[in-house]
């Protein structure tokens, strides 16, 4: 029981066993109902035969019985006296009947097993048949066979006004031989059935489930020997599990783009972090072989280097491991005045355009961060002008910050915001980059719901939905 195709294989089982059991239950008791209904309209017919020749002034003696083997019968008059009996009929109920009066009596059944169940108490005129039938099952003996049967009672009353009962039988062994030869039937097939349905569902599942088993020995595989390029195999079939091999392979892509990412930023982040500290160190020794050529504003220079570079990887790392920004209300125009104000050091003046009073939720330090990031870059390309503006569009609040340089070609206008990508003019123009500002941008505008894009050729659009 421990396989999905063994529990399916049981749990159907199990249904189709409870359903059959309760649907043979049914059948054999509807048979058996309608079988003894059949005996006893058989009963009734043999009985009102009688009962009738009685009626119409036959004599007892001269009454033209059923065969025994087939029908007993019994007629006994009011007192309780046997006025004629089937032939080789015995006892009924084990009590003797003869063809004497006074050998035996059968007691006559209760008035509510009356076939319309109610009494009856209308006294019946000479010639008359009751039109009730009365039923009881007992057993007779016949030529010295006691067997059950089904007894019709009616009751008669002869020309002379003397009033009799009729008991008339009919086998119940048919019934029950067909009752138990059906429920042996069953018995045999129930079964076998449920070892077809067993075995029936246990290969549609193991059929069914055979992708899954290749799904899982790929992934094993694949965690074995650690290679992400590995696909798993997709089955033909447009069914459950075919999406669910298409999602893994969509998720193995993932992963095998994260993981490459992964390693790409630490190379990177070893490489930039390689430069400023060789060059740190060979200040250091220099400096202390010969002090008086230590250079002690280009170690400071490369000690804020590092000390930026530090920050942009550690930020990056809480973006990567899904730092959620806060909550707070920033209004971005306010924001845009107080980070101009600040920037009174830049080569190119900050100007302002249109602010758009209107507020955004998320992390006031990392927005700042963003629109820093954005003015810087626009100051290493810029000729003469940096302008930046806050409008609104709908439900949207738009940055935009543009410079007069050369713009961004189409072709590189997503390649910037990868991590550590510097275009060769900014290499020229910048030695201290690391190529880490705009990803970090992006990454934050991400993580706040929006987008960042190049729009034009030098102008960076920030869009953020509004508080």
């Amino acid at each position: 029981m421990g396989s999905v195709r063994a529990r399916a294989a049981a749990g159907a089982t199990v249904v189709v066993a409870l359903a059959l059991i309760a649907a043979g239950t049914a059948v054999l008791l509807v048979l058996r109902g309608n079988l003894q209904n059949q005996a006893g309209l058989e009963a009734q017919v043999a009985a009102r035969e009688v009962a009738a020749k009685i009626a119409t002034g036959t004599a007892y003696g001269k009454l033209d019985l059923p065969d025994g083997d087939e029908h007993p019968v019994v007629v006994v008059a009011d007192d309780g006296r046997v006025r004629a009996v089937g032939e080789d009929v015995r006892t009924v109920d084990g009590k003797r009947v003869g063809p004497a009066q006074g050998a035996g009596s059968v007691v006559p059944p209760p008035a509510e097993e009356d076939e319309d169940g109610e009494d009856d108490d209308r006294a019946l005129k000479p010639g008359e048949v009751d039109d009730d039938v009365a039923y009881r099952d007992g057993t007779a003996d016949v030529d010295g066979t006691v067997a059950d049967y089904r007894f019709a009672v009616v009751e008669a009353k002869d020309t002379r006004g003397e009033q009799a009962t009729v008991w008339a039988g009919s086998a119940l062994a048919p019934e029950r031989d067909a009752v138990g030869s059906v429920r042996d039937a069953m018995l045999l097939g129930l079964p076998l059935l449920l070892v077809v349905v067993a075995g029936v569902t246990w290969l549609v599942t193991r059929r069914a489930l055979r992708p899954v088993e290749g799904i899982r020995g790929e992934m094993a595989a694949i965690t074995a020997s650690t290679d992400l390029s590995r696909r798993v195999p997709v089955p033909s079939s447009k069914d459950e599990i075919g999406r669910l091999a298409r999602t893994t392979n969509e998720t193995l892509a993932a992963l095998e783009s994260a993981v490459e990412r992964q390693r790409r930023f630490v190379a990177d982040a070893s490489h930039e972090l390689r430069s400023p500290i060789a060059s740190l160190r060979t200040q250091l020794e220099v400096g202390v072989a010969h002090p008086e050529l230590l250079d002690v504003p280009g170690a400071v220079e490369d000690t804020v280097r590092l000390q930026r570079l530090a920050a942009d990887l550690l930020l990056l790392a809480r973006l990567d491991a899904g730092e959620r920004p806060g909550e707070a209300r920033v209004d971005l125009a306010a924001m845009v005045r107080e980070e101009s104000s600040q920037r009174v050091a830049d080569r190119v003046p900050v100007r302002t355009g249109e602010l758009a009073s209107v507020e955004v939720a998320g992390s006031r330090g990392q927005l700042g961060r963003v629109l820093g990031n954005l003015l810087d870059n626009a100051q290493r390309h810029a000729v003469a002008s940096v302008r930046v503006a806050v409008v609104r569009e709908g439900e949207w609040a738009v940055l935009r910050v543009e410079d007069d340089g050369p713009g961004v070609p189409e072709s590189e206008r997503e390649r910037i915001f990868e991590r550590f990508v510097r275009l060769d003019d900014a290499r020229a123009r910048d030695d201290g980059g690391a190529g880490l500002g705009l990803a970090i941008a992006r990454d934050v505008a991400v993580r706040h719901g929006g987008s960042l894009a190049v729009r034009t050729g030098s102008v960076f659009e920030l869009r953020l939905p509004v508080a």
